[in-house]
Parts: C-alpha cells; structure tokens; sequence
C-alpha cells in the first residue's frame, strides 16, 4: 500500500498543487487534510477491505447484501479507468525521459536547452502517444501477473530506492543558485493564495496521492491478516506518503526558482525541471550525473508503476470476480479501453491543446474530475458505510482485531466519531464549495 501511495502523485502531482496554491500555505492544508480526513478515509476503506475478501463491488455486496451499496464498486472502477488513461500519460513522459537519459539526449551540460525538451516531446503526437502505450502496457503485464509475483514484489525493492535518491537530489537542488526563494516559497505561506478551492485541491491532493476513494486501498487490504493492525498500517502508510511528497516538494521547487520557471505551470512543471537539475550536474560531473539521470528516471519510472498497477488492478480485479474471466483476458480489455480514451489525454499538450471542454483540456478534465469529485464521492461513500450501515461491534472488531490492540482500542472511540460525524460533512461541504 505504500507503493502505491508513493508514486508520481507525489513528485509529479504534488510539486504543481503546491506552486500554485501558496506554497507552504497548500503544504499546512494539505497536511490537515491528510491527517484529519485521509487517514479516517483511509480506515475506512482498509476495513471493508479486510472484512469482505473481495474486490470493492464483491466486498460491498457480502457485507451489505439485498442493498444498493455494492453499487460503489461500479463508481470505483469507473474512477480508476479514467485515472489510469490519464496518468499513464505521466508514466509515459517517464519512459520517454528515461530513454532520453540512456541515449544522452537530455541536454547535458546545457541547462537552458534542457528546460525546453517537454515542450518539444509533448508537440509530438507520435510519440506521446507510443510512449503512453507503451507504459500501459508494461502496467498491464505487471497485473495480469498477480499480486504476489508482481505488484509486491515490485514496489519492495523500487519504494525504498526512489527515497534514497530523492533526498540526493534535495541537497544538489537547494545547493543551486538562486534555490533560496524556492525554499522560502516552501516555508512562507501565503494564505491569499488558499482559496476553498486550494483546500479542495489539497484534499484532493491527499486522496488522489493515498489512492482513497477508488478502491485500491480495498483490495490491497483484502489480503492483509487478521492480525495485522489496520490503524498501523494506515498511519504508516499516510506519514510515508507525506513525507515523501515534502521531499519532492524541496527537491523540485529549489530548482525551479533556479531555473527560472514559473510555480504554476501546471502538470508540465517537473518534467521541466529535472532535465534542468541534470543539466546542472552534467556541468560539473558529466559521467556521474549521466549515471545519476539515468538510475532516478528509472526509479520515477518504478514509482509510477507501482501506482498504476495499483489503479488497473481495481478494474481486474472486479471483472475476474463477477464475470469469472482470467486476469489476461480483464487486462486486455482495459488496455483497449485506457488507450483509448488516454489518447486525447496524450495529445492534451500537442495538436489538441486548443480543445476544451468546460475550459479545460482532455487531460485536465479527467484530472479535476477524479481528484475533486470521483474520488470524494467514493471515499465519503465508504465512510458513510463503516459509520452508519456496518455495527459498531464490527468496526471495533476490525479496528482493534477483536480487542487485542490497546492503543487502537483507546484510539476508538475518536476515531468512530471522526468517520461518523466529522468526515462526511467536511467532505461535502469542500465538494460543495467549489462547483
């Protein structure tokens, strides 16, 4: 489950949110939410997981059955499709950097020419859109492999060396010139600047970078032991998520002022940057920051892997469960259909940048509507359902495994309150507030 908090929500996602909503003020609220309503969210969804075995419809549906609950599922898979067709559009910025590192195209020793490569990478339609196949592809031979053989695998070994390089690359960025006003942007706040739809956006944030609301915090759950404590495991899995993202935040925003980059620029704002960094190292050691490049895109490869499995495995998951189909045959078919709509998201940056819809591209759609609104609704539906349709004896069961854990079990009494009568009107009235 950390894995799959930890991943480019965290370095891609978290970097942009926090440059333009006020920097350290988006970083207070963002921790706010995170502690106060991601990890009671995060709770929540954690037991229905472990209580019901199955995936989000198949878990519902034994825990509630003869009622309309198990109808969530159907929201959840429908989020991480669209999740999936867009964010793997960031994966494949990922690989086409990575090969842009191994072949020695990232500009280096140039750091103003480095700058200008996303742009010139996302006006090709060719291959932005091979490059999001091909990570679509690898996420999808990654699940049909299982649980076990794949996913856990996987995010053991690739979480704990993405951490160690993004705190290399902290010390390289605010070593850099001009990196001061980076880090006073990141330890100033500027509330002007944190409108309620800034909060929106930084629960939005806390919920899009834990994978709450969509399921996969169920299903990952679902194989957890009956001793395993799912208080632990959920605050472990909130402090590492949000303290990888403050890495990220003081290893990408130094070199953006350094750099001269505007905070706000949007989705595009790290892969502006690293180029530059690496640029910078290639000045002044040309084969140790060739190495370098090469080992941390690799690695940010890795992290947006673990995520993207982590989303695609909800939708496999449920069609191997109710239509009783093997895991090859589920994955293809929303390969085809992530393709397909993660096309126009590809092109979002190129030739259909010009389209819009409500104002925003393709790809900004997909985005606002799932971390702002899918994704709320979801995770407000799975606490409505441990607060109010499950017994308390059974939430105290799970959250205390039958009352062998004292500190969960001294810890109840507020976090049931919290889930029952805190969480559902915080989250409506920030969903509210920004339609």
């Amino acid at each position: 489950m950390a894995g799959s908090a930890i991943g480019l929500g965290n370095i891609w996602r978290f970097p942009y949110m926090v440059g333009e909503y006020g920097g350290a003020a988006f970083i207070i609220a963002y921790i706010i939410c995170g502690v106060f309503i991601a990890i009671p969210c995060f709770l929540s969804e954690s037991l229905i997981g472990r209580r019901g075995r199955g995936s989000v419809y198949g878990s519902l549906e034994k825990l509630a059955p003869a009622t309309g609950w198990k109808y969530v599922g159907w929201l959840s898979i429908f989020t991480c499709f669209v999740i999936l067709s867009y964010y793997c559009v960031v994966g494949g910025w990922s690989v086409d950097f990575l090969v842009r590192a191994i072949t020695g195209r990232l500009a280096p020793g140039n750091p103003d020419a480095a700058v200008t490569i996303f742009g010139r990478m996302a006006s090709s339609s060719l291959e932005s859109i091979a490059m999001h196949l091909t990570f679509l592809g690898v996420t999808t031979i990654i699940v049909v492999r299982g649980i076990k053989r794949g996913i856990e695998l996987f995010s053991k070994i690739t979480t704990p060396l993405l951490f160690l390089l993004m705190v290399a690359m902290v010390i390289f960025s605010v070593s850099l010139p001009g990196s001061g006003e980076g880090v006073k942007y990141l330890i100033k706040p500027d509330f002007s600047k944190l409108t309620m739809e800034g909060w929106a956006c930084a629960l939005g944030q806390a919920f899009f970078s834990m994978s709450l609301g969509v399921g996969t915090v169920l299903i990952y759950s679902s194989f957890m032991k009956k001793d395993d404590s799912i208080l632990r495991g959920g605050v472990m899995t909130a402090v590492s998520d949000t303290g990888f993202a403050l890495i990220a935040g003081f290893a990408i925003m130094p070199a953006v002022f350094s750099a001269g980059i505007e905070p706000g620029a949007g989705p595009s704002l790290v892969y502006e940057t690293l180029p530059y960094i690496f640029a910078r190292m290639g000045v002044e050691a040309p084969v140790l920051g060739y190495i370098i490049t090469i080992i941390f895109f690799l690695a940010i490869l890795m992290a947006a892997l673990s995520s993207s499995i982590s989303i695609l495995d909800v939708c496999v998951e449920h069609v191997v469960e109710r239509h009783h189909i093997s895991r090859r045959k589920a994955g293809l078919l929303f390969f085809v259909l992530a393709a397909a709509l993660g096309i126009p998201c590809a092109l979002s940056f190129g030739s259909m940048s010009g389209f819009k819809i409500f104002g925003k591209s393709v790809f900004d759609l997909c985005d606002y509507l799932c971390s702002n609104v899918f994704m709320m609704i979801g995770a407000l539906a799975f606490t409505l359902f441990v607060g109010w349709k499950m017994k308390k004896s059974e939430v105290r069961e799970e959250l205390t495994n039958n009352g062998t854990l004292r500190v969960s079990g001294k810890l109840f009494p507020v976090l049931y309150f919290i889930i029952r009568w805190i969480i559902p009107p915080a989250i409506i009235i920030i969903f509210l507030s920004v339609l």
